[in-house]
């Protein structure tokens, strides 16, 4: 176990931003469902859950991730980045729907390209120390 844990080290900073991605994700779809299953309209509670996901991400970032100060001027950087993100995966997904005509491959194939372009991202442009 602890030879796992040695080797696991150097990637730490990573697993905790995987770590604040799925928790964002979760109370993403919570707060979706909880709105549905409240009488709230689809597209209002899925902008809700996508909004409160992504308060929270940012902040958890801020706090865990990275450890830097929130600032107006790193959370426009996270945007551009969640916009960025954005369109890679519609392009993957507009892809895989000429290629295959099917979205989820596309979209399948787009969330290691967004983690890791979003995790580098962050620690270099974003929340970079001394910024």
């Amino acid at each position: 176990m602890s030879r796992m844990l040695e080797r696991l080290a150097p990637h730490r900073q990573f697993l905790i931003y995987l770590g604040g991605g799925l928790l964002s994700a979760a109370i993403d779809i919570a707060i979706m469902q909880l709105l549905i299953a409240c009488g709230i309209g689809v597209i209002a509670a899925t902008s809700a859950g996508f909004v409160c996901g992504l308060l929270i991400n940012y902040a958890f970032h801020v706090t865990f991730t990275f450890k830097a100060p929130a600032s107006a001027r790193g959370f426009m950087r996270y945007m551009s980045v969640v916009a960025f993100n954005y369109l890679i995966t519609i392009a993957c997904v507009s892809l895989s729907m000429w290629l295959l005509t099917m979205p989820l491959p596309g979209k399948l194939v787009s969330l290691p390209i967004i983690a890791v372009n979003g995790y580098l991202l962050g620690k270099y442009w974003i929340f970079k120390p001394g910024r």
